[in-house]
């Protein structure tokens, strides 16, 4: 009696597969894989050999269970060992990826564009970076199609600039520490003054100049070069300068709060002043007072502090700075900012809401 099952005939075999394909010298073989486990295995991510192939069998065509003849592997692969020719053609071959799954994997790198896109640039007029949904509603604008041969990276450069011919978008600039021998000094910045570089600062040491700017990455390699043959050193501080502010999004959480207790009055002009900052792109205040600046820069770097622009007070980590936007001190100096009048400190904030809860007791009496 035969050891082997027979299939019934006309059944079709290894159909929920995925399968990659290669083709050698005109001869096309197949391996059967699971699903979601060869781009695993050629990442790295997946080690064992038996959670990726289904059999360590050679098809010319899985679908319908026909296996590859021997004389065929031995002319195309010099052998007819079939793990090491599944191995092969699992390196080289084709992934046939199915509908969703294409659709899936597509997705996810039309965002890792929209990500890299959102990194790199800004907004002119507000040196800001733009959300990751408007860049994304941008690429759909241009009809912009994924590659999925060619990398993400690649890709996000040239769409920034497909973006740059109809939007006011630019990439956002690095921020470079240049230090050059002073007989060089001049060629140096005019050379960087051709390039539109804005210098934040400029340092003189011996006969060395230090300067710190800021420039358009598409002149960093020239701007590498020219340093080099100056004999001078070039460092990296910052791959991406956006505007940095004290105005944050985390400022507006509290509206829904705030506007409950006022009255309508009240609540429009907070509404109003809501939408005319987001109209304005969140405008940055580019002053502040002397003594927050002061408590700022006392302040360590290994622990971020926060300042809240409604009360100009420092108000501590990250904790602090939630629980802040909750008391009663921030929500009545966000009443006075409404009615532009200058915010209280905590102390003068609790004696001015004791005497305004005296004059409303008073209402209650008639002399």
């Amino acid at each position: 009696m035969s050891k082997k099952l027979l299939q019934p005939i006309g059944q079709k075999r290894l159909t929920n597969v995925a399968v990659v394909r290669l083709k050698k010298h005109g001869i096309r073989f197949e391996i059967a894989c699971y699903k979601n486990k060869v781009l695993s295995w050629r990442s790295g991510v997946e080690k064992d050999l038996d959670e990726v192939l289904q059999s360590q069998t050679v098809y010319s065509n899985v679908s319908k269970g026909v296996l590859a003849k021997s004389k065929d592997l031995m002319l195309a692969f010099g052998t007819d060992d079939q793990s090491k020719i599944c191995l092969e053609i699992l390196e080289k071959g084709e992934l046939q990826v199915a509908g969703k799954e294409r659709e899936s994997q597509l997705s996810s790198q039309f965002r890792d564009i929209a990500t890299i896109v959102m990194q790199k640039t800004i907004n002119p007029e507000t040196q800001r970076p733009y959300t990751i949904s408007m860049i994304e509603r941008l690429m759909h604008e241009i009809h912009f199609a994924v590659d999925p041969h060619s990398s993400s990276k690649k890709q996000a450069l040239e769409l920034i600039r497909e973006l740059q011919k109809q939007f006011p978008i630019k990439r956002s600039p690095m921020k470079l520490r240049i230090t050059v021998p002073e007989a060089n000094c001049g060629s140096f910045l005019e050379k960087m003054n051709a390039w539109n570089a804005k210098n934040v600062s400029k340092d003189e040491s011996g006969n060395q100049i230090s300067v710190i700017c800021e420039m358009d990455p598409g002149f960093f390699r020239d701007c590498d070069a020219l340093v080099r043959n100056m004999q001078g050193r070039l460092e990296i501080l910052a791959m991406s300068v956006h505007f940095e502010g004290d105005s944050h999004v985390d400022d507006y959480e509290d509206y829904e709060d705030v506007t409950s207790n006022q009255p309508k009055e009240s609540v429009d002009s907070v509404v109003q002043m809501a939408e005319k900052l987001k109209q304005q792109n969140i405008s940055i205040e580019k002053s502040r007072d002397t003594e927050v600046n002061d408590q700022k820069k006392n302040v360590e770097a290994e622990v971020k502090q926060y300042v809240c622009s409604t009360c100009n007070a420092l108000v501590g980590d990250a904790k602090q700075y939630r629980d802040h936007f909750k008391s009663d001190w921030h929500k009545h100096n966000l009443k006075r900012k409404t009615r532009q009048l200058p915010p209280l400190t905590a102390e003068e904030c609790l004696a001015d809401v004791d005497l305004n809860g005296s004059k409303e007791d008073l209402k209650d009496y008639s002399f």
